[in-house]
């Protein structure tokens, strides 16, 4: 047996011995043509050109600036874009300056200041700058369609007197508003590549993430906008279709104007007022808080029309009551459910498909359940979540004022409304269940980028979302830089080999002989 392998060792190396120079040979060439392949394809110098991207979101209840950067060579790339700045501008949303459109240019302009300090002033000339307005607009132009064009044509000639390159101030509609979030949550999430193997320049075949759902609630308006699992749609008005990064997406989405958590209280006052002698006895405001209104404020919304009705009184005071489950009650009012001309529907008779997959929620969604203290780790259960309003509902005001002194008392008097019908809205509005309620997950940032409409926009308007997958996708950087330095180290061993060889060519051939 030992002889036997002395015999076959030997042969392997008389074998190896005859044909070195055309193994080294080889190696060498394969070693060439991988750090060539590796080098060309997945090599991208070091980006030169940074760009900047503006975008103003113009809401119901504020405005807010945000300023995007990315890479200029990498522009179609997914995940690259991201935020550096965000500046709140300080004042109500455009639609409040609908009478007095000369404050317009000073409202804007400690932001608009800002980002001429954090953009290159090389680069401010080539800085799109896009204004997008949402229901807050919406709600004005249908009420006073030249007056939402004078705000508009307000905000174009102060915006254009900046250095930027201004792309123009429009109203952006529901759709595209869930649209453009459903972009944003996805693209910051990395949902639209698929991922490499390790050491393999090509995807996984079966690597295919699914997608998140994106639910936005602002002050005038919610969205809902998902992948549903059945692709046609019994509402056409509601499906959009995308073709992203070389994949086909048919989305549902659908915008509920006037259910944003602001005009969603206008309307549930609206409503409660009518039964009263100009004394609301409000549950969802805390024990001991009081408050006086003017009716004409109450009526001025196109939202509150349905309950517009003459009062004999042109004031009401809300005393508030805390009460959790008589406040959902007077919240469930708001959404109609007893017409669906389709096989499934949210309320108001608009269709929805059934939920499918993780579902984003951000903006007021996000805000109201951090306070709450409910963003922190893994969502809680529709139970701990009632638990807790109860509670908090229940506080006496002075109370709630003593322990958050800092919070604006607005803010502060309406968590209790606005943390109800947050559940009012996604458990018998959306019609989530207990088990699609922990698919839920309420999100600020993702990557230190904001989570919302802007991004989305932007990326559409530049073209930076490639309909087809790009034909060279990169390696993540760890990996390309293992595989240059091993195909390095394997030149390098060839060459000396085949320099030891070309020096003491007798040590490998005297066994041949």
């Amino acid at each position: 047996m030992v002889e036997m392998v002395q015999t076959l060792y030997s042969e392997l190396k008389r074998f190896c011995s005859r044909n070195l120079l055309v193994i080294l040979g080889f190696s060498f060439i394969l070693a060439v043509v991988a750090l060539l392949a590796v080098g060309l394809t997945q090599n991208k110098s070091l980006p030169e050109n940074v760009k900047y991207g503006i975008v103003l979101d113009a809401g119901s209840s504020h405005t807010s600036l945000y300023i995007y950067t990315w890479p200029a060579e990498k522009e179609n790339d997914t995940g690259v874009v991201h935020q550096i700045e965000e500046c709140k501008v300080k004042g109500p949303g455009i639609s409040k300056y609908a009478q007095r459109v000369n404050d317009i240019e000073l409202y804007l302009a400690e932001c608009m200041e800002r980002a001429k300090e954090v953009v290159p002033q090389s680069q401010h000339q080539e800085t799109p700058v896009y204004l997008g307005a949402t229901a807050g607009m919406r709600l004005l132009r249908i009420e006073n369609e030249p007056l939402a064009n004078r705000v508009l044509n307000t905000v174009t000639n102060s915006l254009s007197r900046y250095p930027f390159d201004f792309q123009g101030a429009r109203i952006i509609t529901g759709q595209e508003e869930g649209a453009y979030g459903w972009i944003t949550i996805n693209y910051l999430l990395g949902k639209f590549t698929q991922k490499l193997r390790w050491l393999n320049l090509m995807p996984k075949g079966d690597d295919t993430q699914g997608t998140y759902g994106a639910l936005d609630l602002g002050g005038a308006s919610t969205q809902i906008t998902f992948v549903p699992q059945n692709k046609s749609t019994e509402s056409p008005d509601n499906a959009l279709h995308f073709r992203l990064y070389g994949k086909d997406y048919s989305i549902y989405t659908h915008s509920f104007l006037c259910y944003g958590k602001d005009q969603a209280l206008m309307q549930k006052l609206a409503k409660d007022i009518q039964d009263t002698n100009g004394t609301l006895r409000d549950p969802c405001f805390h024990p001991g808080y009081e408050k006086v209104m003017n009716i004409s404020d109450l009526y001025k919304s196109p939202c509150t029309k349905r309950f517009e009705t003459t009062l004999p009184f042109h004031q009401f005071q809300i005393q508030g009551t805390g009460n959790y489950q008589q406040c959902q009650q007077s919240i469930l009012q708001l959404f109609n459910t007893s017409y669906c001309p389709y096989s499934r529907c949210s309320f108001d008779g608009v269709f929805l498909p059934p939920l499918e997959g993780d579902f984003g929620a951000f903006s007021a969604f996000y805000y109201v359940m951090e306070f709450l203290n409910f963003t922190s780790g893994e969502t809680p259960s529709q139970e701990k979540v009632m638990d807790k309003m109860k509670e908090f509902c229940s506080l006496r005001w002075e109370e709630l004022k003593t322990n958050f002194g800092a919070v604006k008392e607005k803010y502060l008097s309406e968590y209790c409304f606005s943390g109800t019908y947050i559940l009012s809205l996604l458990l018998n509005g959306y019609h989530f269940t207990a088990d699609s309620w922990k698919h839920i997950h309420f999100m600020g940032k993702i990557r230190s980028s904001d989570v919302g409409w802007t991004l989305g926009y932007m990326l559409n308007l530049t073209n930076m979302i490639p309909a087809e997958q790009p034909s060279s996708t990169p390696l993540p950087h760890s990996t390309y830089i293992f595989l240059m330095v091993l195909f390095s180290l394997i030149l390098v061993i060839v060459i000396v080999i085949a320099m030891f060889v070309f020096r003491k060519p007798s040590y490998f051939w005297k066994d041949t002989v």
